[in-house]
């Protein structure tokens, strides 16, 4: 299902009550004065009070409780998630303010742990100010070298065709999609051939997450419709060059816009992959009216030559790339009818992708779906280049014979790839994603030998597109060099530095590391391990790897490659797949082979061992890293083969080959082999498996008053075929994370996923169980999220107030009791909001002990002032813990020796009922006389 968490929506909820009501924020939304809050934050060494860093704060009690986060400058509206973590724990993904400078998580009692490990990240990259506060990178006294240009390809796919072009747009009726209360445009940008004959293939692309409405004066906002006074921003029309190229060279092209879907999208649980795979098939699914009845079509669209929908290639950046792979996905598998607005027939047919920047917050690429995938290696927005995924995971999902490349473009920024979110180009607002501070990045920072400008890079992206269209729709295998790792360019890209890898086509696997491989002298290691015996890439390494891309549940299992570390030359490496493997009919052995970024000249020999103990080397091979800072994604898999004529000549038996070897012929140096292939030329016909689809929903219901039952997690399974999925399941008390593996079939469309549910009359917090799907194998895997919500079905407790000590002497406490009509399973929050004293003095921030001012407000003494104006919001919390009937509010006053008139405290309860709406109490007063 599409849906909002609830924690998310109570986050929400209280933020509106925050701003309607004084009082709920322990400081105002720009104080730097760290908190602390009882019971949720941990000490650790260095910090035995668990003060947050600067920047943090705790807001609110009990299940209104939230962590906040404010950046010190609004945070670009970009593509990545932002999202709260402690440690590799996920906590959750803030709310954002209107503004993009606080961000806010419902914590519903959940212990947050150690204060020192709090951190904001996005794409993992580190938002907040520790990781603003970068180390020095060792690196960057070496200035990166200019690489010898790799050798050009015969065919250029980024020459412009021979065709003449015609531009133009359509706007339709908005449309509904689930989940989503406003509707979302259907409006688009076209660009056809004229001249060009019979029906033409099709090109379509979808632009990615940005601010929606802007002002000439600068301002932008993430909102839809666009307020007085506010244009649209035109993202829709920033590819044009890209449409024209491929428009000359014959293929229809339109370009939509999704500036509604960018403004709903924030808190889904999808990130609105699906609502933009229902957008995209909407659009192709006019085309397939209009082709059948030509003059109901959009004068743009009969401007141009007729579509052939039967060859569609779909590009998507950033947000946009997610949403066309799950659109190739739901044409060929349907989604569940409750989330999806397309439910007509499909008419047309998805021969490829092209991802640029793409996100993959699921880790699911469709299967059988050649794809390319632009990683720009300055991406200073999807910066862990998540995009890589769309390879890597396909290994093992199906039969593997789909091209998926990876094209890393060095210098290449996010958003220069659409000239509506470039400066100087854009009709809107816009700016370089690529953020250096102070410091300038050896790569990255414009000016850099290696950065490139937009001209630049909107060259090489149109190039690599118009290949892709060549390769997957053309079926011209001439341009296959410049997408499968053979090392080629294309000099219409030049002076970008393009480097792919890629996985399927002509392609048998020989070394995909897991925990069956066995290997002498390295080790396979986890790619999300933080512990450094048995983790990849940790330790002292500066820098992230694509291919270790973080996916939601930490340390995921079923995800490694082989690490090597040598400290003197002919140290080898040997490692053996669980059974022998073929590389009959293999012209090379081709190898995703890692070395850290700035290096150059790692040699490897390699050799192969069959079942008999025949040996050959196969030659020797050499890899260099990749220009890269601690700020870039540059541990990335140079493809390199060496050729099986030595094993031929030696006579092994190719059909059992047993063991892989890789010896270091370099003094010393560490790689990681992500996998090996037999490879040969050519790019064979996709033949699409019949798959199992699997869909995870999620169950709301009632916790009820006696008894124990058990949920299940709604799942779905539709299609034929069987495959392996894994399960896993987080436990929202703990925050463990468990998994196992399952087998689905549509004959058995179940997962047993069962929740426990203990029925009882005390009341206590609605309570989610969230549970993640990941294909294995033979599966395509559409809603990878759900779970059960259990609903609190009993009455909030009523709150009496009783005068304990309400008349003291200076140096006495003020104390009031509160008692709560009957016990609860979760923290009642209430509270009194100081207000200001009438009719004579106020107790002062003097009068007051101080550690309790600072405790409850984070105010000092000094200077002087009335408590109701200690600080913006004065709100005194006097929360009932679970199982506990009452509590006791105290105001420790001191005795200040100066004579005076007897001062007052004035203060008013709140409490809340059960939609959490704020209920105003009586007032309470405290007289403190004077000592003397």
């Amino acid at each position: 299902m599409i849906r909002v968490s609830r924690r998310v929506t109570a986050a929400v909820a209280v933020l509106a009550l925050t701003v309607g009501l004084p009082g709920l924020a322990h400081a105002s939304p720009g104080s730097t004065q760290a908190q602390r809050s009882t019971g949720l934050i941990a000490s650790a060494p260095g910090n035995p009070d668990g003060q947050l860093p600067a920047g943090w704060r705790i807001s609110g009690t009990g299940a209104e409780r939230q962590l906040v986060w404010t950046s010190a400058k609004p945070v670009p509206v970009g593509n990545a998630r932002i999202e709260f973590y402690a440690g590799d724990r996920l906590l959750g993904r803030p709310e954002p303010t209107k503004d993009q400078r606080e961000f806010r998580l419902g914590l519903d009692g959940v212990r947050i742990g150690s204060a020192d490990e709090l951190k904001v990240l996005a794409a993992g990259r580190r938002l907040d100010a520790a990781g603003a506060t970068r180390t020095p990178d060792a690196r960057r006294s070496a200035p990166v070298k200019p690489a010898t240009p790799l050798p050009a390809n015969p065919v250029d796919p980024g020459v412009p065709g021979k065709y003449r072009t015609v531009s133009g747009e359509y706007a339709l009726n908005s449309v509904r999609l689930p989940g989503y209360p406003v509707p979302v445009e259907m409006q688009a940008t076209v660009v056809s051939p004229t001249d060009a004959p019979g029906r033409r293939p099709v090109a379509l692309f979808l632009h990615g997450r940005h601010f929606t409405c802007y002002d000439p004066k600068g301002e932008i906002t993430l909102s839809w419709p666009c307020e007085t006074g506010l244009k649209p921003v035109p993202s829709y029309r920033g590819y044009l060059h890209d449409q024209k190229l491929l428009a000359s060279q014959g293929y229809v092209t339109v370009s939509i816009s999704a500036n509604s879907i960018n403004a709903q999208d924030a808190m889904l649980s999808d990130a609105g992959a699906q609502a933009r795979s229902s957008l995209v098939r909407l659009h192709l699914a006019r085309w397939a009216e209009w082709t059948r009845s030509p003059a109901k079509a959009p004068a743009a669209v009969r401007a141009g030559a007729p579509a052939d929908l039967s060859r569609v290639l779909l590009v998507g950046h950033s947000r946009g790339g997610e949403g066309v792979n799950r659109a190739a996905l739901d044409s060929r598998f349907k989604p569940p009818a409750a989330q999806d607005a397309h439910q007509g027939p499909v008419r047309w047919r998805i021969r490829g992708t092209v991802l640029i920047g793409p996100t993959i917050f699921g880790q699911n690429p469709a299967p059988d779906v050649p794809s390319v995938s632009i990683l720009p290696g300055c991406d200073g927005d999807v910066s862990d280049l998540q995009g890589q995924m769309y390879v890597d995971a396909t290994r093992g999902i199906s039969r593997g014979n789909a091209l998926q490349s990876a094209v890393y473009v060095v210098g290449a920024n996010h958003n220069y790839f659409n000239t509506e979110w470039t400066p100087g180009q854009a009709e809107a607002p816009a700016d370089d994603d690529f953020s250096t501070g102070e410091t300038p990045d050896p790569v990255c920072t414009p000016g850099a030998k290696s950065r490139l400008t937009a001209t630049q890079q909107q060259t090489a992206g149109s190039t690599y597109i118009a290949a892709a269209a060549a390769l997957f729709i053309g079926g011209d295998d001439r341009v296959r060099p410049l997408l499968d790792g053979s090392n080629l360019r294309a000099p219409s890209a030049d002076p970008a530095r393009v480097l792919t890898n890629a996985v399927g086509g002509n392609r048998t696997p020989v070394v995909v590391p897991d925990t069956s491989v066995s290997v002498s002298g390295g080790r396979v290691c986890s790619q999300l391990e933080s512990n450094p015996i048995q983790g990849c890439l940790v330790g002292n390494s500066a820098g992230v790897s694509p291919h270790f891309a973080y996916w939601q549940v930490g340390n995921e299992p079923g995800r490694h490659a082989v690490l090597m570390r040598w400290s003197k030359a002919g140290s080898a490496v040997r490692v053996t797949p669980a059974r022998p493997v073929s590389l009959a009919g293999a012209e090379s052995l081709a190898l995703r082979v890692i070395v850290p970024p700035n290096t150059t000249g790692t040699q490897l020999d390699v050799t192969v061992t069959d079942k008999s103990g025949r040996r050959a080397t196969l030659g020797r091979t050499t890899v260099d890293g990749l220009p890269g800072s601690n700020r870039t994604a540059s541990y990335w898999a140079r493809e390199v083969r060496v050729p099986m004529t030595a094993a031929i000549k030696a006579k092994l038996d190719l059909k059992q080959v047993k063991s892989l070897e890789l010896t270091p012929r370099t003094k010393s140096g560490r790689a990681w082999l992500m996998d090996a292939w037999g490879w040969r030329p050519g790019t064979p016909a996709v033949q699409p498996a019949a798959l199992p689809r699997v869909d995870l929903g999620e169950l709301t219901v009632k916790e009820g008053n006696s008894g124990v039952r058990t949920y299940r997690v709604p799942v779905r399974v539709a299609g034929k075929g069987s495959g392996q999925v894994r399960l896993f399941i987080t436990d929202q008390n703990t925050g463990k994370v468990t998994h196992r593996t399952v087998t689905v079939s549509a004959s058995r469309p179940a997962i047993n996923v069962p929740i426990t549910v203990k029925g009882n009359t005390r009341f206590g917090y609605d309570a989610s169980y969230t549970a993640l799907i990941k294909a294995v194998r033979g599966v395509a895997v559409g809603s990878y999220s759900g779970g059960v919500v259990v609903l609190d079905d009993d009455p909030m407790p009523k709150i009496k107030v009783t005068p304990l000590a309400d008349r003291v002497t200076e140096g006495q406490p003020l104390k009031w009791r509160v008692t709560l009509s009957t016990r609860a399973d979760a923290e009642i929050v209430a509270g009194f909001v100081i207000q200001p004293v009438s009719g004579g003095p106020e107790l002062s921030t003097t009068d007051v002990d101080p550690q309790w001012l600072d405790n409850n407000f984070g105010a000092r003494p000094t200077p002087e002032r009335p408590i109701s104006q200690a600080v913006e919001e004065p709100w005194l919390s006097a929360g009932v813990p679970p199982g506990q009937l009452t509590t006791e509010v105290s105001v420790p006053t001191r005795t200040d020796g100066v004579s005076e008139p007897e001062e007052s405290l004035r203060m008013q309860l709140f409490s809340f009922d059960e939609a959490w709406e704020p209920l105003p109490g009586s007032i309470f007063t405290g007289k403190v006389k004077d000592r003397t």
